[in-house]
């Protein structure tokens, strides 16, 4: 038996789950040096890893991220979205496993913001729909947890990366129009350790600040004492198929007074990037 079981592991949030559960059973989509690879659209090769390795903790870190893929290809979103989660459930049920399972804000349409977990979801991306089949059939489960957060960002291929990459070349940065809650990973991997301890189950939400695209890239320009004068607001990014929820930012309350120690603020989300940052530059 094994503890705590990962999937998603190779991904910005899974590497900090990691590093708060050395011991834990590692899941990739693909083969890595000390983990298992399974592919999340094989129903059965999910079940059957659970049922085989019984963890007392199943963490879903896994996902088809990318919306615009998702808005091209349904199929597949749905299978690794919202069906693997449903396998997950039905295997932790078997074994007594709790379930933890991370969602997204993106399951709301952004036309109001800071969204309660009482909050109607109403997505307007396949991306967001294929989420809220994975957190229908979790919240199926009894002893499960539904995580929705927001703008996750950490080692690689995220929007404040990709700020900080334009700003040290020198590069304009156009910011999309729009507000989320953005919050590091190192930040969110500690808020579900903190959870996972405590009896509790159901929906909410970790997440960041309030905060606009625009603003945050002023943040990390400061942060790291780079040109804010290049960071510039757009209506539209090229490339985008996919629509995106204005304002997909989330009330954080109820996980605030539960996890016991500041995740939610920009200034130790950017902390957190900062010292990430540094660990990188010292190879560590």
């Amino acid at each position: 038996m094994t503890e705590v079981m990962i999937f998603g592991a190779g991904g910005q949030l899974g590497r900090e789950l990691v590093r708060r559960f050395p011991e834990s059973t590692r899941i990739y989509h693909a083969s890595n040096t000390g983990g298992i690879a399974v592919d999340l659209s094989d129903l059965g090769g999910v079940s059957k890893i659970i049922m085989e390795l019984k963890p007392e903790t199943v963490i879903n870190a896994a996902a088809l991220a990318n919306v615009d893929l998702c808005e091209k290809d349904h199929p597949l979103a749905y299978a690794v979205n919202g069906e693997a989660v449903g396998a997950m459930a039905s295997a932790s049920r078997k074994i007594g496993a709790k379930l933890v399972h991370v969602s997204t804000d993106y399951v709301f349409d952004g036309s109001l913001g800071n969204y309660r977990e009482s909050a109607t979801p109403n997505p307007i991306n396949y991306y967001g729909l294929s989420k809220l089949v994975g957190d229908i059939y979790a919240l199926s489960y009894e002893h499960s947890i539904v995580i929705r957060t927001s703008g996750v960002f950490g080692y690689t291929r995220n929007f404040p990366l990709f700020v900080l990459e334009k700003l040290n070349k020198g590069e304009q940065v156009n910011a999309m129009e729009g507000y989320y809650s953005p919050i590091h990973a190192a930040n969110l991997a500690a808020s579900i350790s903190a959870l996972t301890k405590n009896d509790f189950t159901g929906l909410i939400n970790i997440a960041g600040d309030r905060v606009s695209r625009h603003d945050l890239a002023i943040r990390i320009a400061e942060t790291f004492e780079m040109d804010a004068s290049l960071v510039h607001e757009t209506k539209n990014i090229a490339n985008m198929n996919a629509r995106r929820p204005f304002d997909s930012s989330l009330d954080s309350s109820i996980a605030l007074s539960k996890v016991g120690f500041d995740f939610h603020s920009l200034a130790s989300n950017m902390k957190a990037m900062k010292d990430t940052m540094d660990k990188q530059e010292k190879g560590n």
